[in-house]
């Protein structure tokens, strides 16, 4: 396919928001503002309590960080854009920046999926392995393993804006979503797009959907050892250390498989359904995340109790 005349303007897209008055999109624009508000600082304080606590200067911490900095990366480049289409209308995005935010949105998540991955071998060589624990996951494998999930979301997620970059828009540009995912933009083409849908599937199994079936895998032998322990109380106590691990599984699993079945089959779903379902993905993580960890690590919650202790003794 012949890539477009550089002289012609790219297009622009649309941006979806809740239908509604403008008083009902107010309270939308209100609570968006607030969990992104709440993500931020949930997640600064995981990243500023692990910071100054020694005691966690450990490889399940520093993946936390890691989640951390991504759902600050993920839900700042595309909130605020979202807040300004709701507080000031803009509600167009240009051609180029879509596409940026589309690779940000799919290559941080990748990220995300990959520290998942490693936090389930982390758990698994603990239970299983506990003597071989301490060698095999130090903090300098553990920053490899970082670097290794960076280069895999770039890597991996890259093509997606590239395949779309030649494709003409000569139709409607309105996306059914508050920000650009690639399938979204991709249905807005009027060209042959079968290479950048056969990729974007291929790339989404091959990451999460292999995360996914590892992560797992992982479970099932974590399990496995835990039903050798002969007494139940320290079947409880080991599965116990997963808990966090599992539900912050569960929170970033549980809405792409919605966001991806909504996309895959849900075209005759009302426009409210999808605009919904991709703040969930996007929002829900950040949120939970740190307040998943910070229910269930004691040193982060003394951390960050202590700071607030210091920061209301100086605003005395």
């Amino acid at each position: 396919m012949p890539f477009p005349n550089s002289s012609e303007p790219r297009p622009s897209f649309v941006l979806a928001a809740l239908p509604g008055p403008e008083g009902a999109q107010a309270w939308v624009a209100a609570l968006l503002c607030g969990a992104y508000a709440v993500a931020l600082a949930g997640n600064g304080a995981v990243l500023l309590a692990v910071r100054l606590e020694p005691g966690l200067h450990t490889p399940m911490y520093l993946f936390l960080c890691m989640l951390a900095a991504i759902d600050l990366a993920l839900s700042t480049s595309t909130v605020p854009r979202v807040l300004s289409f709701y507080w000031f209308g803009t509600g167009e995005i240009g051609f180029g920046a879509c596409l940026l935010q589309m690779f940000l949105i799919h290559a941080l998540s990748a990220v995300e999926s990959t520290v998942l991955l490693a936090m389930a071998v982390d758990r698994y060589v603990a239970i299983c392995h506990p003597l071989r624990h301490a060698a095999v996951l130090t903090n300098a494998a553990a920053a490899r393993v970082g670097l290794a999930a960076v280069a895999r979301g770039v890597l991996f997620f890259l093509p997606l804006p590239l395949l779309l970059l030649p494709l003409p828009f000569c139709g409607s540009r309105a996306l059914s979503h508050s920000f650009c995912l690639h399938q979204d933009v991709m249905n807005l083409a009027c060209a042959n797009t079968t290479p950048s849908l056969v990729y974007g599937l291929a790339a989404i199994l091959l990451v999460m959907g292999l995360d996914a079936v590892l992560i797992c895998l992982s479970y099932l032998l974590i399990l496995k050892a835990v039903l050798r322990l002969a007494a139940w109380k320290e079947r409880l106590k080991v599965f116990s250390t997963c808990v966090a691990h599992i539900c912050v599984v569960l929170v970033f699993y549980v809405p792409l498989i919605g966001l991806s079945v909504v996309h895959r089959f849900g075209r005759d779903l009302a426009p409210l359904v999808h605009i919904i379902m991709g703040n969930i993905y996007i929002l829900v993580p950040a949120v939970l995340n740190p307040i998943i960890y910070g229910v269930r690590t004691k040193q982060i919650q003394r951390r960050i109790l202590s700071l607030i202790h210091v920061g209301n003794r100086t605003s005395q």
